[in-house]
């Protein structure tokens, strides 16, 4: 999801709402979007949350209260967020953000499902990390 799609929408302004925990992205078509925290974070693109292929995503829990500590660029198309957990290797091209955006509530509704597929809720805390590193830097699986 890196890059760009030739003529695809570009933000126009991206603003931080700290106290709501909410990420608004303006795009050059007029698409307004409010992306939770919490959903950036569960649905980060980072290879410890999706996995190294389809099928090994790995279920985000306790990321309720998550906030967004730093919001890099990343040359002319993503942004790097780091949360409040620590997790910072996400990087978050236009494309992804607009995605997030118009998926949005069918998104949500997906990780409130998944969520009770584990019988998990939104605020059980992440299981611990098996043991040992596979050293590749996105913790044991």
């Amino acid at each position: 999801m890196a890059g760009l799609k030739a003529g695809a929408p570009t933000p126009e302004s991206i603003t931080v709402h700290g106290q709501s925990r909410v990420l608004e992205v303006v795009f050059s078509d007029g698409a307004a979007f409010r992306l939770p925290f919490e959903l950036m974070r569960v649905y980060s693109p980072s290879a410890e949350v999706q996995g190294h292929g389809p099928g090994q995503e790995i279920l985000q829990t306790g990321k309720r209260d998550v906030t967004l500590l730093n919001l890099e660029p990343v040359g002319n198309y993503a942004v790097k967020p780091t949360f409040s957990d620590g997790h910072d290797s996400g990087i978050f091209s236009w494309d992804y953000l607009y995605e997030l955006g118009q998926q949005r509530d069918s998104l949500w509704e997906q990780y409130l499902q998944r969520l009770a597929a584990a019988g998990v809720d939104r605020d059980t805390p992440m299981a611990a990390k098996g043991g040992g590193s596979t050293g590749h830097g996105c913790g044991g699986h």
